[in-house]
């Protein structure tokens, strides 16, 4: 059993559209900028803060990215990573983001601004695409056959 746990999640408004990385090897790497609010009273006043996380899609985790722009909501799960880089005068810094690959994480889309939500309250997750599912049946995109409950009069 594992005696650590190293696990994120959140859901908040994308900042700006991705910025969408494809390698020569046809892999590829998505970065988001997630805002996630906070809101508290304070002497009877309304406060907010915004936490914006750095998001990495990496993977097949990426080509969602194709689907997403600035405003979306979205829900993300992912582990922490620390990365260091240089800067420009050769100085060590260090970077914190949640990393979403293969089967350590997941995205969901809740809504999106050019679907008339505004990046606001709504907890609709967008219609998954169909798929034909096996022996003829549709399936719902979640596994389960699609049936229908209509009264045929």
């Amino acid at each position: 059993m594992a005696d650590t746990l190293n696990r994120w999640s959140g859901i908040g408004n994308l900042g700006r559209d991705p910025e969408i990385r494809t390698f020569g090897d046809g892999g590829k790497i998505a970065n988001l900028s997630l805002g996630c609010s906070d809101t508290w009273k304070k002497d009877g006043q309304d406060q907010k803060r915004t936490f914006w996380a750095k998001v990495v899609l990496k993977g097949n985790k990426a080509n969602a990215a194709e689907h997403m722009q600035k405003g979306d909501r979205l829900l993300i799960e992912g582990r922490l990573e620390e990365r260091k880089w240089q800067d420009q005068s050769g100085q060590d810094r260090y970077s914190t983001e949640i990393v979403v690959d293969g089967f350590s994480g997941r995205i969901q889309f809740l809504s999106s601004r050019s679907e008339g939500g505004q990046g606001g309250n709504q907890s609709q997750p967008r219609e998954q695409p169909r798929q034909q599912g096996g022996y003829g049946q549709q399936s719902n995109g979640w596994g389960a056959p699609d049936v229908d409950d209509e009264i045929p009069f």
